[in-house]
């Protein structure tokens, strides 16, 4: 039977949250595990991990790597849990498609997968909220919605690929507080890549995000983009490798790690 969702999921423990995740909840963790830090997860095969390893390094706003794993590993140094089942929700890509959306990926992990955690804007959340800062998918609980953009990343090898941004709309007054909270966290993606006009991002309708769930934007509002680790993920559908595994997008990995770990003075 699969759990019911907490009554409050910020209270939770990572391995309390993950042992929910690995008894079939398939929920968007945003405001999960108050403090504790959340990371996306890609993994590809390890004649790939070069290429995506210096694809991070490269774009580092969209895809600040926290850690990656030898190849067949199933943990990492931030995440005791297990990377096959601890997670929400998972997609599998072949040949740069998804074929599956799936609770665990137990039956497809390949002992030659090197998998990478990538920085999450959840992590810095707490921190709006507490400033006074909205944050419109948290209070509406949903997903936070996801863009593809037309600004390419920079490629690297095989990989190449649209950076992906998230967006959180705010009244204009507080932008300048998000801003000064979200850049002193620069391993989660820290300042927003763009402030205003989606057009400029070649974003059409925020209405229609490419993943995630639209937000309602009140009046007054404006629309503020982050650069999101879902990028990796674009780069896979672009590059088309043979294999690859990564989180539902909007469903992280909740790692041993604190937030504090990654706040900058």
């Amino acid at each position: 039977m699969v759990p019911e969702p907490p009554t409050d999921a910020t209270t939770l423990r990572p391995p309390e949250a993950r042992a929910l995740f690995r008894g079939g909840l398939g929920v968007p963790t945003s405001g999960w595990s108050a403090g504790w830090t959340q990371a996306n997860l890609i993994a590809v095969p390890r004649d790939r991990a070069y290429d995506m390893l210096l694809f991070a390094q490269r774009n580092p706003q969209s895809c600040p790597v926290l850690d990656v794993t030898e190849p067949g590993e199933t943990a990492s140094s931030i995440f005791s849990g297990d990377l096959r089942t601890d997670l929400p929700g998972y997609r599998v890509y072949e040949q740069g498609i998804l074929v599956a959306e799936v609770p665990d990926v137990r039956d497809l992990w390949r002992e030659d997968l090197v998998a990478f955690l990538i920085g999450c804007s959840f992590t810095f959340e707490a921190a709006l909220v507490e400033a006074g800062v909205p944050v419109r998918h948290l209070e509406v609980g949903s997903n936070v919605p996801m863009y593809r953009t037309t600004r390419a990343c920079r490629g690297a090898g095989a990989m190449a690929g649209p950076l992906v941004v998230s967006m959180r709309p705010m009244p204009a007054d507080q932008v300048a507080t998000a801003v000064r909270i979200t850049s002193r966290y620069p391993s989660v993606h820290g300042a927003p890549v763009h402030i205003g006009d989606p057009g400029d991002l070649g974003i059409e309708d925020l209405d229609s995000p490419d993943f995630g769930d639209a937000v309602p934007i009140h009046p007054g509002e404006i629309p503020v983009f982050w650069a999101c680790g879902v990028t990796p993920q674009a780069a896979v559908m672009q590059s088309r490798p043979p294999f690859a595994i990564a989180h539902a997008p909007g469903m992280m990995a909740l790692t041993d790690a604190r937030d504090s770990d990654y706040l900058v003075p």
